[in-house]
């Protein structure tokens, strides 16, 4: 790590009505693991479109092996050596594994694709990496963790020597990223640089060999991981000192106001029973892949029911569909909000009320002056960061984004929150605005269920946790039980 193989050079970036980045300057250092960290909104993926091609600097350079680039476009930064492997991964399901590497750039032979060198080229690729893939399988049935292999393996393809990867482990568990983090070391060993984005800070100590941190679009500083606390890295990202990461409330629990008892969801064999009381929140904890989210899309009847009751309040009800559901209280914050919670598309606004319009229409006509005052109002009360409530969603941050969904839901007066890995992707300062929001609403007497594959999460914030493996709960843990090994054993016992 003699040289520096990226320069960010004093770079300048704004949108209408928001500074995106102003003077920012970074060196990446040639070999090294480099994390880029930051809240939602610091400026952390402008600027990776920027080193990408996808936007423009205003003012300053980017300065890639000693010379300025002026990439206009992905494919461009491509040629010159530089590959992203963004959270979104970028595969057509359809196809094979190595169809998916080198989709765009097949091996031709006297005028025909030479699929042969093109499979024999893919493996070559995968066992670089050294893991066992099969190029021949359909990306669709892959996990998450192989379709991440592929999508490393796609931009391998360009002879990268700076790859960027941005929350790679989002959705991954905790085998599959040592896996990872196994990959990129290969990958550094090899002479390449990474370039690293997460908002899980833990792994930043595990893997990155420096770290920058932005915040409101400006260069806080740089640092050598092992010269770093974690607490020194979360105020240099925050501002601020945060005194609990996770703020815990005790809340006198009332009746049960969810009473789920011998459920069988359509594709599971195992009957599910469990009960949720008022003003508590409640933990599903489990692997990917457990069965937590496909028991609740069930319950509120997103997905079919094949046996078993659900009471609301003591009362047997039958969700048949989500307006159903919506009717009996629920109210459900999707692990995907961009594409199952917000439309995008359209403003903060629209977004609110969408599930709520008659409480914004007269006559079957909705009253813009009734949508607006309710949107001023969530927007001051979740302290919802945008430029106004005509804003597009699709600009927001994402710990933002998730506070509209928040507010949709609080909007259509819920009883009982559905919050579906609610942290997901969202930086830590949000994550403690978030679990005060939860705990707000606990103390008004509304419950909550939180599914997350984030353990201290769940130890955290949770006055029960119910553990579930392949389908099945297999067991009930009190908060004076909570511990890492003691879910774990549950899971697998």
């Amino acid at each position: 790590m003699s040289d520096i193989i990226l320069k960010i050079d004093h770079v300048s970036k704004s949108f209408p009505g928001v500074q995106a980045l102003s003077d920012v300057s970074i060196d990446i250092e040639r070999g090294e693991i480099h994390a880029l960290l930051g809240e939602n909104g610091a400026g952390k993926s402008t600027l990776i479109k920027i080193i990408s091609g996808i936007y423009k600097a205003e003012v300053g350079d980017v300065i890639f092996n000693g010379t300025a680039i002026k990439a206009t476009n992905p494919r461009e930064a491509m040629r010159l050596g530089i590959s992203v492997v963004h959270q979104e991964l970028n595969l057509v399901e359809t196809l094979t594994v190595a169809e998916n590497i080198f989709l765009g750039k097949l091996y031709q032979k006297g005028g025909f694709t030479d699929w042969k060198r093109v499979y024999e080229e893919a493996e070559k690729l995968v066992a670089r990496l050294g893991v066992q893939l099969n190029v021949s399988s359909i990306v669709g049935d892959l996990t998450i963790s192989q379709q991440q292999i592929v999508e490393i393996c796609k931009a391998m393809t360009n002879d990268a020597s700076l790859f960027i990867l941005d929350e790679p482990t989002a959705t991954l568990t905790t085998n599959e990223i040592e896996k990872l983090f196994a990959i990129m070391k290969r990958i550094q060993e090899e002479g390449a640089t990474i370039i690293y984005i997460s908002h899980r800070l833990e792994e930043v100590f595990t893997i990155c060999d420096r770290l920058t941190v932005l915040r409101d679009g400006k260069t806080i500083g740089t640092e050598v991981v092992a010269e770093t606390s974690k607490g020194g890295l979360v105020k240099m990202m925050v501002g601020r000192e945060l005194t609990e990461e996770y703020p815990y409330v005790e809340v006198l629990l009332g009746e049960k106001v969810l009473d789920v008892e011998g459920f069988v969801r359509e594709g599971s064999q195992e009957p599910a029973s469990f009960y949720l009381r008022r003003g508590e929140i409640l933990g599903f904890s489990g692997l990917v892949g457990s069965g937590r989210t496909e028991l609740i899309r069930a319950i509120l009847g997103v997905d079919r029911c094949v046996s078993g009751s659900v009471a609301v309040n003591g009362v047997e009800v039958k969700c048949k569909n989500f307006r159903h559901s919506i009717k009996h209280g629920f109210g459900f914050i999707t692990e995907d909000r961009k594409r199952q919670g917000l439309v995008l598309i359209m403003s903060v606004q629209n977004n609110i009320s969408m599930a709520a319009m008659k409480a914004v229409s007269k006559r079957g006509v909705i009253s813009k002056k009734k949508e607006s005052a309710v949107a001023l109002e969530y927007i001051d009360k979740l302290r919802i960061s945008t430029p106004s409530k005509d804003t597009d969603t699709l600009h927001l941050s994402g710990g933002n984004q998730q506070k509209v969904v928040l507010a949709k839901w609080l909007f259509v007066n819920a009883d009982i929150f559905i919050v579906d890995e609610p942290t997901r992707g969202i930086d830590v300062g949000a994550k403690v605005e978030i679990y005060k929001l939860l705990n707000n609403l606990v103390m008004q007497g509304k419950s909550v269920l939180m599914i997350s594959s984030d353990m201290p999460e769940l130890i955290g914030m949770c006055d029960r946790i119910y553990v579930m493996h392949e389908g099945k709960i297999k067991g009930e843990l009190n908060r004076d039980e909570f511990s890492s090994e003691k879910i774990l054993n549950t899971a697998f016992s």
